[in-house]
């Protein structure tokens, strides 16, 4: 299937590891052309030297304003196809456990940076008449993750904005959607076998194994596989798709409208 996505300019944030990573490197086989947004700067290099000259690096932590200005400084007069969302998430934590600290810092590194960046990003797409965002946010904003209250409070609210926003531009061309993932087989679920792990007094090995015995298909999910959503989400085919969250959670979420 042609995604039609040769040529066309994509920036992903996060894209270091993960679900960035894979998202970025599946776009550069579809043919298009990235910028690879992450903090560590070796980890960029060395994603470059792999995958060629279709790849752009800034390493550069998204979530603090100054990181914005440069990104609009180096995108300023280009065509923008789209832009992928992501960032690293909140420490696991049970409610009380948690400080107006936390909350506050919840607040900065969840929501307020991707309100930011999308008021910066959107004028650039309506001058376009298009546009495509999609933002990686959480299976909690479905269902409630345990010992992980801040996300399942934080991103609730970007889904709410982003949804408003959608609605507000939909006329125009540009799309937005959320991907909510469930367990993947990723460095930031080590978080949450940690903390299950002191929290029942068993291994992390036995907190991963619970993990994955808790979801219907029995394993984790793979980065690349939810890359293939993300990628269609990000394509001109998804025109007719947005202000929607999309779980990829191997039927984790137990609600009819998961």
């Amino acid at each position: 299937m042609d995604l039609q996505l040769k040529d066309r300019f994509f920036i992903v944030t996060g894209a270091g590891s993960g679900f960035g990573r894979a998202i970025a490197e599946l776009l550069i086989a579809e043919g298009a052309r990235v910028l690879a947004i992450a903090r560590t700067e070796s980890v960029l290099h060395n994603f470059q030297k792999q995958v060629g000259e279709r790849l752009e690096i800034m390493a550069s932590d998204i979530t603090l304003a100054a990181s914005l200005d440069k990104l609009l400084s180096k995108i300023a007069g280009r065509a923008v196809s789209g832009i992928l969302i992501n960032a690293a998430g909140p420490p696991a934590k049970a409610f009380m456990e948690t400080t107006l600290q936390d909350w506050d810092m919840a607040y900065s590194n969840i929501m307020r940076w991707k309100v930011d960046l999308t008021q910066k990003i959107l004028p650039i797409f309506q001058k376009q008449l298009y546009g495509r965002m999609v933002f990686i946010e959480s299976v909690s904003v479905k269902q409630p993750v345990e010992n992980l209250v801040l996300s399942n409070s934080l991103r609730a609210g970007v889904t709410g904005f982003v949804k408003t926003a959608s609605q507000e531009v939909a006329s125009q061309g540009i799309t937005m959607n959320i991907l909510s993932p469930g367990y993947h087989d990723t460095a930031a679920m080590q978080r949450l076998f940690t903390k299950k792990a002191a929290v029942e007094n068993i291994s992390e090995a036995q907190a991963k194994a619970d993990f994955e015995q808790s979801i219907p298909v029995k394993r984790m999910g793979k980065a690349e596989e939810m890359a293939v959503l993300a990628a269609w989400l990000l394509s001109p085919l998804s025109g007719f798709t947005t202000g929607k969250s999309f779980s990829h959670d191997g039927g984790l979420v137990k609600g009819l409208f998961g």
